[in-house]
């Protein structure tokens, strides 16, 4: 009730605003249309004709994104129409450069939200198996993890529903050893394995990388939602890592380093998902640790799936 006593004041607000110039231009004879944007997703509209008996029709036309309120006002009386528009996803050919703006403005991305899903890598030959001189890199991984925070977001939209999603990301990954085991940096930074000595509970190497990706996102309008599909390009920049070994008594080592990781990394990200939804994945091209310096000289290439829960709409 309440929206309709707001539609009805607003109608008669603007009636009252064009009404007179209609009832000055009513005897000129000619079809005229008047079109206002009041904002991006709303517009007024008049109309008239008039035909060779005489008669005299007026249309008064209210739009508010995909629904309308039509009003004729005619020799038998005024009537009222309540319209649903279908909705105008691409650009026309006769569309003026305020509404190819309000469209390309109108698109909204999905990367900003939270992520929670699995981390791991591959060795040099794409295998989840490690070599046997390297077998202490081997994880647990329904116990490796990844989280992240996406804070940011940049949209350059083509169309409504078209166009490049960037900003920046948190991602946190813990990769958890299955041997009793660490890693340590060795004299000329070749990662090795660490024997603590004794029983671990847990043990595993951590590392922060702040985010950016670069995307495509298409959005397909399903009933009253969306499905989107985007995918690109990601570069990470390192901020920190360490690893962290607890041993059965509940005794904690933590020890913090550079661990020969690569500084910088790329690779490319995917996601798709149904309103806030999504489920993503990300896979870098750059090895884990710097070129010669992995575990006996190997590379390995890691990355993460999971799923997520964006904030934008």
């Amino acid at each position: 009730m309440k929206k309709i006593g707001i539609t009805i004041l607003l109608t008669a607000i603007i009636i009252g605003g064009i009404w007179p110039k209609i009832s000055a231009e009513s005897q000129s004879g000619d079809k005229q249309s008047i079109t206002v944007y009041t904002d991006e997703l709303t517009n007024v509209a008049t109309q008239k004709n008039q035909s060779g008996s005489g008669e005299f029709d007026s249309t008064f036309n209210l739009r508010t994104g995909n629904k309308g309120l039509a009003i004729l006002e005619s020799l038998e009386g005024p009537s009222i129409d309540i319209k649903k528009y279908p909705e105008k996803e691409d650009w026309d050919e006769n569309d003026s450069e305020h509404e190819h703006s309000r469209r390309r403005s109108g698109f909204r991305g999905h990367w900003t939200g939270i992520e929670l899903g699995y981390n791991n890598y591959l060795s040099s030959g794409k295998s989840f198996s490690m070599p046997s001189d390297i077998d202490y890199m081997t994880l647990q991984s329904s116990k490796s993890s990844n989280f992240n925070i996406n804070f940011t977001q940049l949209s350059l939209g083509m169309t409504r529903h078209f166009g490049f999603v960037t900003g920046l990301g948190l991602n946190w990954n813990n990769y958890r050893f299955d041997g009793n085991n660490s890693i340590q940096k060795g004299p000329d930074g070749i990662i090795e394995g660490l024997d603590p000595g004794l029983k671990l509970e847990k043990s595993k190497l951590a590392t922060l990388f702040l985010t950016l990706p670069v995307m495509l996102e298409i959005q397909i309008p399903v009933e009253n939602n969306r499905l989107h599909i985007a995918a690109g390009p990601i570069g990470a920049l390192k901020l920190g890592s360490h690893t962290k070994m607890v041993f059965e008594d509940g005794h904690t080592i933590k020890s913090r380093g550079d661990f020969s990781l690569n500084m910088l990394r790329y690779g490319v990200t995917a996601r798709v998902g149904y309103g806030n939804f999504q489920l993503f994945g990300t896979y870098y091209y750059t090895p884990l640790f710097q070129s010669g310096k992995g575990p006996d000289g190997n590379d390995l290439y890691p990355f993460e799936i999971g799923v997520a829960l964006a904030f934008n709409n």
